[in-house]
């Protein structure tokens, strides 16, 4: 497949930039992955409607991602075309106490959105570096709070490729997990419910959680925070950290000794030295406590 042709065609259809070859390992926070054969930074949810009917006519495997703080992709790169809903698709609007705002916006934009407009709700928010969309379809969450406590509903791109409403209550949220993961939506827009609250409140409340955050999580290395999922009733790090796996450490990937939720890329970490040392922490956990572990993270790409 001609992937420079098809480039140069899908760029006469859309505003947005387009690149071929491009370095995955620069859209992701762990900042490791092979290249995209095609790599669209959409202007608009127009762009990405487009897009889409563009690789579904010519049988292109698509790809959607967001911040890429949640992603491994592969050192061997994504075929066909990626589609990376980032700043163009980044603005809002706040009517009342309802926020409506582009997938592609982060959360803490959107928490800092709300406590300037002295709404509560989204302080959870503050400290998870992900955008709004890829946030919806993980249910991503902190500080006892998370992305279905105060969704409304979302649009998306469907499977006839037109946009649509979808309810919170249709999204079957569950702890760090949607249906969105298996269905196959694109998430462009998001709509959400506050409450009004005191601006000097949530200033205080965000001051004091992002200062707990700092003091129990790793800094300095590229990561994407938690790893796995905690188990119920537990929690995935005292489970590593039980079986010695802190500073444990498979060529430049080592799970943190400060946090053992998390891998850190200490310079030029491969997808596969990651991969590696997540099979070995969960068959650690596994023989020690018979708890298989479950990933947070979404893994992409080649070999």
């Amino acid at each position: 497949m001609n992937y420079t042709s098809l480039a140069g065609e899908l760029q006469s259809l859309v505003q947005g930039s387009i690149r071929t070859n491009e370095p995955m390992k620069k859209h992701t926070t762990w900042r490791i992955g092979g290249n995209a054969d095609i790599f669209l930074d959409p202007s608009d949810k127009e762009d990405i409607r487009q897009a889409v009917e563009f690789a579904r006519e010519r049988s292109i495997p698509f790809t959607v991602i967001g911040n890429g703080s949640n992603l491994l992709i592969k050192d061997g790169g994504i075929r066909g075309l990626v589609i990376k809903i980032g700043r163009g698709m980044a603005t809002y609007s706040i009517e009342g106490t309802r926020i409506k705002a582009g997938a592609g916006m982060i959360l803490p934009e959107l928490a800092a959105a709300a406590c300037k407009n002295s709404l509560g709700g989204f302080e959870f928010g503050a400290g998870i570096p992900g955008s709004l969309g890829g946030a919806v379809v993980m249910n991503a969450g902190a500080m006892n709070g998370c992305v279905a406590d105060v969704l409304v509903s979302i649009e998306v791109i469907d499977h006839n490729n037109k946009f649509t409403v979808i309810p919170k209550g249709e999204l079957g949220f569950a702890y760090r997990t949607s249906s969105l993961q298996n269905q196959g939506l694109i998430c462009v827009e998001t709509l959400w419910q506050g409450h009004a609250k005191e601006r000097r409140q949530i200033e205080q409340e965000t001051k004091e959680y992002l200062a707990k955050r700092r003091l129990a999580q790793p800094h300095g290395y590229p990561n994407v925070g938690s790893v796995f999922k905690n188990p119920e009733g537990d929690h995935a790090g005292r489970l590593i950290e039980a079986c010695g796996g802190k500073g444990l450490r498979i060529g430049e990937a080592e799970i943190s000794t400060k946090h053992a939720n998390w891998i850190l890329n200490m310079g030029n970490a491969t997808a596969q030295d990651v991969l590696t040392l997540i099979e070995t922490i969960k068959k650690m956990v596994q023989e020690r406590f018979g708890v298989l572990l479950h990933l947070e993270v979404r893994v992409l790409g080649e070999d």
